[in-house]
């Protein structure tokens, strides 16, 4: 494999692995919200966490060009405030990674959240625990096993995602080229050979993501 090839595949591992990092917060949060919360608009907020699945992703992609676009309402704050551009830059992939892997994560953590027994929490809050005590001390422990799972397999959308990637980042060499784009990229150059170099790389880390992920679950079942 040449040079560029492994920068991109280095790349594309580092962008799902920090898109991961940074869905984990929201995605426990919202994973217990959703597990253990009865509250006015969580049907609405399921739905919107859920939208990205079954949206094209390029339709996603246009979304987030559109809101931090230097003329979208967040990219122009984000410009003014900071000085800083999201759009085409590794920042726009790490954001659309984040977008289109939050949804696996948070399904996973609910699950795994609500196969936690309640009446073990119940007792932890009748003994004096806090509520955040509770959360660290009892749920997360007892639920850690899916939220790795869930982590896994986001990580695996994430390193797999194309379209919305290329919408609000682009394909620019050495910047914010991922090897689902450069796949695309040398499909269409005809370079047949690098195509299925690429795809064998990518095939084999998605296969061993996966597998470690079924292997948790099976052991959280066991």
């Amino acid at each position: 494999m040449t040079a560029e090839e492994y920068q991109v595949i280095a790349f594309s591992v580092a962008m799902a692995l920090l898109g991961t990092v940074v869905i984990l917060p929201p995605g426990i949060a919202l994973g217990w919200l959703l597990a253990r919360k009865e509250w006015m608009g969580k049907t609405l907020v399921e739905t919107l966490v859920a939208l990205p699945l079954v949206l094209p992703p390029v339709v996603t992609g246009l979304v987030l060009l559109r809101l931090f676009g230097r003329r979208g309402p967040l990219g122009s704050w984000l410009d003014q405030t900071f000085q800083t551009d999201v759009v085409f830059t590794w920042k726009a992939v790490v954001l659309a990674l984040s977008v289109m892997s939050l949804p696996l994560l948070v399904r996973n953590v609910r699950a795994a959240i609500e196969d936690v027994s309640p009446e073990l929490e119940q007792m932890a809050r009748t003994l004096g625990a806090p509520e955040w005590r509770v959360f660290l001390f009892i749920t997360l422990p007892l639920a850690k096993r899916g939220i790795l799972a869930g982590m896994l397999l986001a990580f695996a959308r994430a390193l797999g995602e194309f379209g919305a990637t290329i919408m609000v980042a682009g394909n620019i060499p050495g910047a914010t080229t991922t090897l689902s784009v450069s796949i695309y990229q040398h499909v269409q150059l005809g370079q047949d050979e690098t195509v299925w170099k690429l795809a064998a790389v990518s095939a084999g880390i998605a296969f061993t993501v996966l597998l470690l992920s079924e292997m948790l679950l099976k052991k959280k079942k066991g």
